[in-house]
């Protein structure tokens, strides 16, 4: 099955032409290696989606058949990330919460020197 089919399965992606997309711009890898669309995913190839700034790895147990059922998606797919990158996520989930809301209009002086003192902590 192609690696953008089988993202699309798996449910990494919405839809097809955006796992597409994602291949096309070299963020999927298969055994570290950047692959084109079209690239053949066989189970125990590792897969590596950098998505929303996280980069997911999954090993592949099994090729299904079509696009699956959220609760079927274990049954084709480990996924082994990191503890680290699933982190980050969290990070990013907290930090579009802590700044500002959509709609609030532009930053003032004391926004954007609230934002550099939030990231120079880090």
């Amino acid at each position: 099955m192609r690696v953008d089919k089988y993202l699309w399965c798996v449910r990494y992606f919405k839809t097809r032409s955006i796992a597409t997309n994602a291949c096309r711009t070299g963020k999927v890898k298969i055994q570290g290696d950047n692959v084109k669309p079209s690239r053949e995913v066989y189970p125990g190839d590792q897969v590596q989606v950098r998505k929303n700034q996280v980069d997911y790895v999954l090993e592949v147990l099994d090729i299904p058949e079509s696009r699956l059922g959220a609760k079927l998606v274990d049954i084709y797919r480990k996924d082994i990330t990191p503890k680290e990158n699933l982190e980050k996520l969290e990070l990013l989930k907290y930090s579009k919460d802590y700044y500002r809301k959509k709609g609030t209009g532009r930053p003032t002086k004391k926004d954007r020197r609230d934002l550099d003192d939030f990231v120079e902590e880090d």
